[in-house]
């Protein structure tokens, strides 16, 4: 029976949440609300948003130890792939905000002893296998092109990707699978870790609920994934110091962005 629970909740009934149509105007005020949510306490949401780039400079100094230098463009854009678990403390703040609760940055952490925590957990392997399967494709690209090895520079990585005709299909190939990667993510987990934080209905229910999401809003997802796309791209070019101001305002963003996309129980829909 727990692990019914932790995949599809276990009680008289399913809790099988409704959603909605939403629209540009709708990403738009998430993120005007996720950046509200952030300048109320600034200080202790960078804190917390400083895990990206923490994690990226060790993913670089890892590289650079290894002799890995064509896996760090994988493994930095790839850490994406986990971003919303990474962000659970940040959903944490707004749940927490909305309700009156303390939101003072160590109470974030409170989120480690939800009743739902087995579920995100789940989630969060399922995130973690697919950061090491894209890992896995990325390092067969790049042997496929330029064979087994590694240059022993990143300046050698750069010149051999960018001065030769391997490394323009190596870009083309690796962005692409790269992309898929990223688009099953998020239509995966667009509204799921934050859908487990308000209401404990398992692992599955709340992967097929933000599945719904995407396929009611194609669109509008889509272009959520590229704003996303963009703005950790705009922090992670000053030496990924900006994604600690960035990560924190997706992470409110997309707590509004799930109740704009699912119904609170009770709600007529």
């Amino acid at each position: 029976m727990t692990g019914f629970h932790v995949l599809t909740n276990a009680g008289e009934r399913l809790d099988i949440p409704q959603v909605r149509s939403i629209g540009p105007a709708d990403l738009i005020e998430a993120l005007k609300l996720g950046w509200r949510d952030f300048w109320e306490k600034p200080s202790h949401l960078a804190f917390l948003g400083l895990i990206y780039p923490l994690c990226g400079a060790i993913l670089a100094v890892w590289s650079s130890g290894n002799n890995s230098w064509p896996l760090l463009f994988p493994l930095i854009s790839g850490f994406a792939l986990v971003g919303p678990f990474v962000a659970l403390p940040i959903y944490e703040m707004s749940r927490r905000e909305e309700l009156g609760l303390d939101t003072h940055w160590s109470a974030a952490f409170d989120v480690f002893r939800t009743p739902a925590f087995a579920s995100i957990a789940a989630l969060g392997v399922m995130m973690l296998i697919t950061f090491t399967v894209w890992l896995m494709a990325a390092q067969f690209i790049y042997e496929q092109h330029f064979g087994p090895g590694s240059p022993p520079t990143f300046a050698a990585l750069v010149s051999e990707v960018l001065n030769s005709p391997q490394g323009l299909s190596l870009m083309i190939w690796g962005n692409l699978i790269g992309f898929l990667f990223a688009a099953g993510v998020l239509a995966s987990m667009v509204v799921s870790i934050p859908l487990l934080l308000d209401r404990d209905v398992g692992a599955a229910v709340a992967v097929m609920t933000s599945l719904r999401v995407t396929l009611k809003n194609p669109v509008t997802i889509a272009l959520w994934g590229v704003i996303v796309a963009a703005l950790l791209v705009i922090g992670a070019i000053p030496l990924l110091v900006g994604l600690a101001i960035v990560v924190p305002v997706l992470g409110h963003a997309t707590w509004h962005l799930y109740r704009k996309a699912v119904v609170p129980p009770g709600e007529a829909h």
